[in-house]
C-alpha cells in the first residue's frame, strides 16, 4: 500500500456559502457536535489505515531566503494514511464531514513519494 497525505482546505467563500457564521449559536453548536461525532466515526472507521491521525492546523509562518513571515493559506487540517491507489485514497473522503457538516471546502490527497536516492 502507498502512503498519502490528505489536507483539509477551507476558504472564506466556502464558509460564507455554508452559512456557518449566520447560524444562531444553538444551531452552530449542535452542528459542531454532530460534525465532531461524524469526524471521530470517520477516524474510527479508518483507524487501520491511518498512519498519522493528523488534526487541525494553526496559523502559518513561512521561512524563505527573505526570512520568516506570517502568511495565510487554505489549509485547515491533515491526516496521513495508506491506500491501494490514489483513487482509492481520494474515495475515502467522499461525503466527509469536513465539507458536509463543517464549512470546509474540500480535501486534497497526494501521494507521499520517497526521497530520491534513499
Amino acid at each position: 500500500m502507498k502512503k498519502y497525505m490528505a489536507v483539509f482546505t477551507g476558504t472564506a467563500a466556502s464558509r460564507a456559502k455554508s452559512g456557518w457564521d449566520s447560524m444562531d449559536d444553538a444551531t452552530r453548536k449542535a452542528r459542531e457536535a454532530a460534525g465532531i461525532a461524524a469526524w471521530h466515526k470517520w477516524h474510527a472507521d479508518h483507524a487501520g489505515i491511518l498512519t498519522d491521525g493528523g488534526g487541525p492546523l494553526g496559523k502559518t509562518k513561512r521561512t524563505g531566503a527573505d526570512g520568516v513571515s506570517d502568511i495565510a493559506n487554505n489549509l485547515a487540517g491533515y491526516v496521513i494514511l495508506h491506500a491501494e491507489s490514489h483513487d482509492a485514497a481520494a474515495r475515502l473522503f467522499e461525503n466527509h464531514p469536513h465539507f458536509t457538516i463543517f464549512p470546509g471546502d474540500g480535501v486534497e490527497i497526494m501521494e507521499c513519494l520517497p526521497i530520491p536516492g534513499q
